[in-house]
């Protein structure tokens, strides 16, 4: 087995069953994830400890290279040199954690409903509430010393990155290149050596975010890994972590870990901001204040679902939708159309508005429904310049905006979704939930698997 394991190339997950032996399973890995389930009497392999809740909470987990036999009596892993080795087994909490639906229709939906309790507990592992400062970070890199932050995530993953890159150049004036781990491996992206590397993931074992994070650490950047698996290989593998509490997430499209990196990825941004001396005591305890408010504003936002649902209807006969966003709402309109194309296979397209003349308008007609993200902020009346573009040619408009934001803009518009009040920086936490709802709605009105969108995988351990 070891002589037939060198020769393989590449990255595996492999398990082997044999006819002729009930009681015998072998496993290997190399650059995929694969752990082993410790049983009463029963042994199991899977993909992580996600995979294995519904049969035991004892998961060890094979690093690189590892290989194991596994039999109902135990389990022997060896290294990649052969050695016999010990790998140690731990309690995991998804077990537990593991909920029915309830009362909801699908898991997704129970996931958006979750948000302010979870967006909280992450917010909690970060803020002393008591002084209204943040709790000390263990800082793999010297804030002070450095001269960049680079960002690395796939998917929903990566529009959290987004986010970040705005709060951290915002608050601690540091250039941030962000980037997709599928292009960032391949394309020998320079590293800054002893420089500081945010990986974000939600499982923790995404494989182009894996192999990224081995070549910025092979080439000296210190780094930490925005997870929301404990003991994921990402966690294993970075100098610190930032961990999201969000708990387990079945629906395939991100929701609640979203919103949970992007509290993680705030305090981040505001503790560096504070250890580089670019924001002071009272600019951190303002700061604060308007993050720990967003849990209390997404549950006044998760009432807006009704409302939701009846746009999901008139979204749902669209084959092309746009969503424009400026600032902070960029971000979250490349996630809206992500959303939207991941669970009802409509056409969608995110754009920051200020590049609406420079192509983005040729589309617009009377047929296309033009999703406007307009928080009260520092860009919002020339993103209200924007949204009266569309309106001028015939676009149908949906504005997602404060409840003054309609009246301001003074144009048509076909639905308006008047949200809660809320701070210019802590908007993409409550801004989040309602392009998840469309999306959420408009798939069910479409008669798709909210849960379970075609071609998609909640893991994606493979290129």
């Amino acid at each position: 087995m070891f002589a037939a394991l060198k020769r393989l190339r590449g990255a595996f997950a492999l398990v082997y069953l044999f006819e002729a032996h009930d009681d015998l399973l072998i496993g290997a890995r190399e650059g995929a994830p694969l752990a082993i389930g410790y049983g009463e009497g029963e042994m199991y392999l899977g993909s992580d400890a996600l995979a294995l809740a519904p049969f035991t909470d004892r998961v060890a987990y094979l690093e690189e290279g590892d290989w194991v036999v596994v039999t109902r009596a135990g389990a022997e892993v060896r290294d990649e040199a052969g050695r016999v080795v010990e790998r140690r087994i731990q309690r995991s909490p998804v077990g537990s954690l593991l909920a029915e639906k309830g009362n909801y229709r699908h898991f997704m939906a129970k996931e958006i409903h979750e948000q302010p309790e979870v967006v909280g507990h992450t917010l909690a592992h970060y803020i002393d509430m008591a002084s209204m400062r943040l709790r000390p970070f263990d800082w793999p890199a010297d804030p002070k010393s450095l001269a960049r932050v680079t960002i690395i995530g796939c998917g929903t993953a990566y529009m959290a990155g987004l986010v970040g890159k705005y709060w951290i150049e915002r608050f601690a004036r540091l250039p941030v290149e962000t980037d997709v781990a599928s292009e960032h491996r391949y394309r020998g992206a320079p590293v800054d050596r002893d420089g500081l590397t945010i990986v974000v993931s939600q499982s923790g074992e995404t494989a182009d975010t894996l192999a990224s994070l081995k070549y910025v650490k092979a080439h000296g950047s210190k780094t930490i890994g925005v997870v929301n698996v404990p003991d994921s290989s990402i966690v294993r593998l970075t100098d610190a972590a930032a961990p999201t509490l969000a708990g387990p997430e079945i629906g395939v499209a991100s929701t609640k870990a979203f919103t949970c990196q992007l509290a993680a990825m705030a305090a981040l941004a505001v503790g560096l901001g504070r250890a580089r001396g670019t924001i002071d005591e009272a600019q951190e305890a303002a700061l604060i204040a308007e993050f720990i408010a967003a849990p209390g504003l997404i549950a006044e936002a998760l009432r807006l679902e009704h409302e939701t649902e009846k746009l999901a209807r008139a979204i749902a006969h669209a084959h092309d939708v746009l969503y424009l966003g400026r600032g902070l709402g960029y971000p979250l309109a490349l996630e809206g159309a992500l959303k939207l194309k991941e669970l009802s296979y409509i056409h969608a397209e995110g754009y920051a508005a200020g590049e609406l003349k420079h192509g983005p308008i040729a589309l617009i007609d009377p047929e296309m429904p033009v999703v406007v993200l307009a928080p009260r902020d520092a860009v919002f009346e020339k993103t209200v310049s924007n949204l009266q573009e569309v309106a001028a040619r015939g676009g149908r408009i949906i504005l997602i905006g404060e409840k003054r934001a309609a009246e301001e803009a003074a144009v048509e518009i076909e639905h308006f979704l008047p949200m809660p009040d809320v701070g210019p920086n802590s908007a993409p936490l409550v801004y989040a939930v309602p392009v998840q709802m469309l999306a959420y709605h408009t798939a069910v009105v479409m008669g798709k698997d909210a849960d379970q969108p075609r071609n998609l995988a909640k893991s994606v351990t493979v290129e």
